[in-house]
């Protein structure tokens, strides 16, 4: 359990602001870091399957980038708030889809760090280790919870 600053806070908000400014953009470029990553990740999405690249303005592509990271950022306020992220019926579905998908504890990382590269590219010279520990203790934090579920799940 961890809980973060109001600095801290302030610091994921206005990235995750910056990171919507852009969803097209930021998203192809989350994704394409993931795969960078661990190429193999590509057969867990549907909207990858099938293609040596990631495609531009898909929907699909946005709506599933855009949620893990407003997922992040609304684990960054629990953690502020109440000390804790608190499970609720999306992260208790999201175990189930994680686990029906082929998701695994190895994956997390690769997303983690997906995630930093995609906000230290969002907010440039802005980046600082404060930002990194924010945005890193909230998904952490929020992995804890999707892989509880995803045990319960399976």
């Amino acid at each position: 359990m961890a809980i973060l600053t109001d600095v801290q806070v302030a610091l994921v908000k206005s990235s995750f602001e910056e990171f919507n400014a852009n969803i097209p953009k930021h998203t192809h470029r989350f994704f394409t870091l993931v795969l960078e990553i661990a190429p193999t990740a590509k057969d867990l999405f549907s909207f990858l399957k099938g293609t040596n690249e990631v495609p531009q303005n898909n929907p699909d592509l946005q709506a599933h980038a855009g949620k893990v990271f407003k997922l992040t950022y609304e684990a960054a306020i629990q953690l502020q708030v109440n000390g804790a992220v608190a499970t609720d019926a999306t992260l208790k579905n999201l175990g189930s889809v994680h686990v029906s998908k082929g998701v695994i504890d190895a994956h997390f990382p690769v997303v983690k760090e997906a995630i930093l590269k995609t906000i230290k590219e969002v907010v440039g010279d802005k980046w600082s280790e404060e930002l990194n520990n924010a945005w890193t203790i909230a998904y952490d934090e929020l992995a804890i919870i999707i892989k509880k579920e995803m045990k319960d799940a399976a």
